[in-house]
């Protein structure tokens, strides 16, 4: 005589392991973005990526990093890692990409994006990365000195190096709410590369005036990266040209996710 409860009990456990692999699928799904701003900004210039990611489905957080140390923007992505739940894609922009390879190391970070940002490898910094291939910027004399040793782009010049394709208005109000960094951050030497044993991702603003587009070319190169161009973007792409950013993101997310 056949168990009932046996074939009932035989059947539920099929079942469940038959739809084990899709909830796996689904766990492993990365959807936690953190965004880091770099020098001379905040987090306020990520809206339109954040709007596109979380209509897209997508848990995003903004650090703002206050730019007084190198350790203390370390810490600062760190702190907001750590609210997450489950693994996240950290991206950053700018000075932002040294504080998130140095951050990036956290077992947290599935993946690291890119966005016309630096890249320094262990023992290297960003200020003698940018030698490799000089900027626009580095060589204008729009970056300025305040007497306790904190940096800022003329804001009379800050449209022109640093957000030449935003409005003249938008440039006008980002140069007068600019967060000023100090001096030595460019000069913090990076302990671990995150990107060396995480996959990366770099987008390439094709006319930043800011960082040499040639040298996130060769960041990205290096690294393995993968890359994307936006022709004709700033070294404010990230504000101008939402869409191809968060393009970017959601490629890392899904790929880390497979």
């Amino acid at each position: 005589m056949v168990n009932k409860c046996a074939v009932f009990a035989t059947t539920l456990c099929a079942a469940a392991l038959s739809s084990t692999p899709h909830l796996q699928a689904q766990q492993s799904e990365v959807k936690n973005i953190v965004l880091v701003h770099g020098a001379w900004a905040d987090g306020s210039g990520w809206k339109g990526v954040y709007n596109i990611l979380v209509k897209d489905g997508f848990n995003v957080n903004i650090v703002q990093e206050p730019e007084t140390s190198f350790q203390d923007d370390v810490t600062a992505v760190k702190r907001i890692l750590a609210l997450q739940d489950g693994p996240s894609i950290l991206v950053a922009h700018s000075y932002g990409g040294s504080v998130a390879t140095e951050a990036g190391t956290d077992p947290s970070v599935a993946g690291l994006v890119y966005i016309a940002a630096h890249m320094p490898d262990a023992g290297e910094n960003e200020g003698d990365d940018g030698k490799r291939f000089p900027s626009d910027l580095g060589r204008s004399g729009a970056l300025k000195k305040t007497a306790d040793g904190f940096t800022y782009l003329d804001p009379a010049q800050f449209h022109e190096y640093f957000a030449a394709d935003l409005s003249v208005e938008q440039a006008a109000f980002m140069a007068r709410s600019q967060v000023l960094n100090f001096a030595t951050n460019f000069s913090a030497t990076i302990t671990t590369a995150a990107w060396r044993t995480k996959p990366s991702w770099m987008l390439v603003a094709g006319s930043d005036r800011t960082i040499n587009p040639d040298l996130e070319r060769w960041y990205a190169k290096r690294a393995h990266s993968h890359m994307v161009e936006v022709a004709g973007a700033s070294h404010c792409v990230y504000v101008s040209h939402p869409k191809e950013v968060a393009d970017v993101i959601e490629s890392a997310a899904r790929a880390v996710s497979k």
